[in-house]
């Protein structure tokens, strides 16, 4: 027999005009809130961002829940930062997105057709041109991490149709940059002209993050997953070890090769 969720205490228009009221509140009579300012909440906002990445990819829906409260906080909190100075609203926050949304996505609401999403990204980077943008990359901030800005700029020159045609081409690409990096890196001798090795290792990365876009898979998210997976592995290794009365430093990597083992057959 189906449960039937509770009723919501409040409707969603309810709910954000309370959140309004606490953060305006906030704002007026706490010591902490009065004094931030666009600059000040900057790294707390990125650092909430990280925080809601992490519950994602640890698919904690609680935390998710949370994180997203935090970061509608900080959403609103700017916004009543430049109202204060007469430079915007939230109203005008909201509209704008509204406006921008139904802009681009003509097949939604005129009556452009398409045939796939590949075809949607492709009329957004066009609208975007024709809104003003300089170049399709304009739009790719300055301070994202390289691995996630080599994929957001290899996603939006896609959308102007400049990509390989097939994934096997992008694989050859990769071993292309593979023996040009080893050109530079003799890995038997140990010789290495390190300003080129290290502009073909770029060139190596770039590659690879094009062929994991080119075949459904996001770097970043890879990567992070297997950061996690390390980290797990090591820590039940300095565990185990201690459990043991072993130092890690004293260790042969043999020794330490029988925990990472037992680590690797543990979720």
């Amino acid at each position: 027999m189906a449960i039937t969720p509770p009723e919501p205490k409040f409707t969603a228009p309810e709910a954000f005009e309370r959140l309004l009221e606490v953060l305006y509140t906030l704002r007026v009579e706490c010591p902490w809130d009065k004094k931030q300012t666009m600059e000040s909440l900057r790294h707390l906002t990125i650092e909430e961002m990280y925080e809601l990445a992490d519950a994602i990819l640890e698919e904690d829906h609680q935390e998710i829940k949370k994180e997203l409260g935090d970061i509608l906080m900080h959403l609103v909190f700017y916004a009543r930062i430049a109202e204060e100075k007469q430079l915007f609203t939230i109203i005008d926050v909201l509209n704008a997105i509204c406006d921008k949304l139904i802009s681009r996505h003509p097949h939604i609401y005129s009556d452009v057709e398409v045939k796939d999403d590949e075809e949607v990204k492709q009329n957004w980077e066009s609208i975007k041109l024709k809104e003003g943008n300089k170049s399709v990359l304009a739009g790719v901030p300055k301070s994202l991490p390289a691995l996630v800005k080599a994929f957001r700029i290899q996603d939006k020159v896609r959308g102007v149709g400049f990509d390989w045609e097939d994934k096997t081409q992008v694989w050859s690409k990769v071993e292309e940059e593979m023996a040009e990096f080893k050109a530079e890196y003799n890995i038997e001798s140990g010789e290495i002209d390190q300003e080129k090795a290290e502009a073909e290792f770029g060139d190596l990365l770039f590659s690879l993050i094009n062929y994991a876009r080119h075949i459904g898979i996001n770097p970043e998210n890879a990567l992070e997953k297997t950061n996690k997976k390390f980290i797990h592995r090591f820590t039940y290794l300095e565990q185990k070890a201690k459990e043991a009365g072993q130092n890690l430093q004293d260790m042969s990597l043999a020794e330490m090769d029988v925990y990472w083992n037992e680590a690797k057959k543990i979720k």
